[in-house]
């Protein structure tokens, strides 16, 4: 079966993007679109907009619009029409009957360029799933080349048999991928609780706001940095030494952008496993982006839709130094006052942020007495190497210990039937401790399941 995901790789190709009435608040509304059609390797020759209500049923622009957007295909001799909203199959099917080019939507550009770029098995996958998933409804005009026979009731042509062919296969390859992917879910997350001994923190943000280099300004992971939209899709997790606190895991994970297709966040629920187990979110936002306010709030939907917006979260402005950032940078801290300001390309501002990142994890510090065995060892070395034991009292064969620990920590015992935990007050706000360490400590690479 032919693959409906279509490329624009090296295609002349034409944006359109229908706006509300009085524009939708962007200074370029083609910014990104064009962005994301360069990524996928087109050639942008021209732009069309609309401004109206709603979408026309039948052609998504109206009927003037679409005569209009047909001499410019002719003029510009284009291969290709790219929309930056989302058409209904009929709509895709009526415009490409009317210019005479193939006609893709902002998702289909989304899955091309998330094909081209997906190295593991599972995104690979993932991707694969969330491509099946938008060509289904999208199957019959696939088989349009293919007549039917007017034979009576009952009689289809060789169209309509393919048709309902291709659709099972498809249904039966969707079935296949999502319990290959499930499998995948289950072990990434046995792998995420396995790190349970260590806090951990996942780097999210818009994509191309610098998450990678951020992640190798403060881990030396190497991890491939490019100018590109989505250049990252495959999570990848790093220990990170922080300062007045000791190792941490850091993970990079998937760009977010706005209207990102439903579809990929379901198909890469196990990839973004890491942000969901996270103590701490780091929100890399790009600070010299015009847009960057609705980038932020972009990706704080995206957040709220994977059930982690309550997750505590700091916001980090990165690319500072680039030219014009500074304006922008001081009307960002005035309504985001906590958050901090870096350059990870020039490794600017990351002592700052490591010790805003040690501040943050060291607010759910809480002060508590654990009772437990004697013989308890392991125990009392894990409250020794990720808290504070201030005292400690013997009785027969239990031990107290009056401590002060992260709330995530204490979380990870409190289901030891050999453990007592009773609260002293509210939580404290405390520095863990720098030389704490632990036989156990994460390898500097974590490797991903393939």
């Amino acid at each position: 079966m032919q693959d409906r995901v279509q490329s624009v790789a090296s295609e002349a190709t034409i944006l359109v993007r229908l706006l509300p009435p009085g524009g939708d608040g962007f200074q370029d509304p083609f910014a990104e679109l064009e962005g994301l059609a360069k990524t996928a390797g087109a050639r942008v020759v021209g732009r069309l907009s609309q401004q109206r209500e709603r979408p026309h049923p039948a052609t998504y622009l109206g009927k003037g619009k679409v005569e209009e957007l047909e001499q410019l295909v002719k003029h510009h001799d284009a291969d290709a029409v790219l929309f930056d909203n989302d058409l209904a199959p009929a709509q895709t099917r009526n415009l490409e009957k009317a210019l005479d080019v193939k006609v893709l939507d902002r998702t289909e550009v989304i899955l091309d360029i998330f094909s081209t770029h997906a190295q593991t098995i599972e995104s690979r996958l993932a991707v694969e799933l969330a491509q099946l998933e938008y060509a289904l409804p999208r199957l019959k005009r696939m088989w349009t080349h293919l007549s039917r026979l007017k034979m009576g009731i009952g009689m289809r042509g060789p169209g309509e048999k393919q048709l309902e062919t291709d659709r099972r296969l498809v249904e039966k390859r969707i079935h296949d991928l999502r319990t290959q992917l499930g499998e995948f879910e289950r072990r990434k997350e046995r792998q995420v609780s396995g790190r349970r001994g260590f806090m951990s923190i996942s780097l999210v943000g818009y994509t191309n706001a610098g998450k990678s280099t951020l992640m190798n300004a403060m881990t030396a992971a190497d991890v491939v940095v490019e100018d590109k939209l989505f250049a990252t899709l495959d999570t990848r997790t790093r220990r990170w030494q922080l300062p007045n606190w000791g190792p941490v895991l850091l993970s990079d994970t998937v760009g977010f952008i706005r209207d990102l297709p439903h579809s990929l966040i379901a198909s890469f629920k196990a990839t973004l496993e890491e942000t969901r187990q996270a103590d701490l979110l780091l929100h890399v936002a790009d600070a010299s982006n015009p847009e960057v306010y609705e980038q932020i709030a972009a990706v704080y939907s995206v957040l709220e839709e994977l059930g982690v917006e309550a997750k505590d979260t700091l916001l980090v402005l990165n690319k500072v130094d680039a030219e014009g950032a500074a304006d922008r940078v001081h009307s960002l801290l005035n309504r985001y006052p906590h958050a901090i300001a870096i350059s990870a390309k020039e490794k600017q501002g990351i002592s700052e942020l490591a010790h805003a990142v040690s501040a943050a994890l060291s607010r759910s510090f809480q002060d508590v007495d654990v009772e437990t065995s004697v013989s308890n060892g392991k125990l009392m070395a894990y409250m020794a190497a990720h808290g504070e034991v201030l005292s400690k009292r013997y009785s027969e064969e239990r031990v107290i210990m009056h401590c002060r620990i992260p709330e995530a920590y204490l979380n990870r015992i409190q289901d030891d039937e050999d453990v007592s935990i009773r609260r002293r007050d509210t939580p404290c706000n405390i520095v863990g401790n720098e030389d704490s360490t632990s036989d156990d400590s994460p390898p500097d690479t974590i490797e991903e399941v393939a």
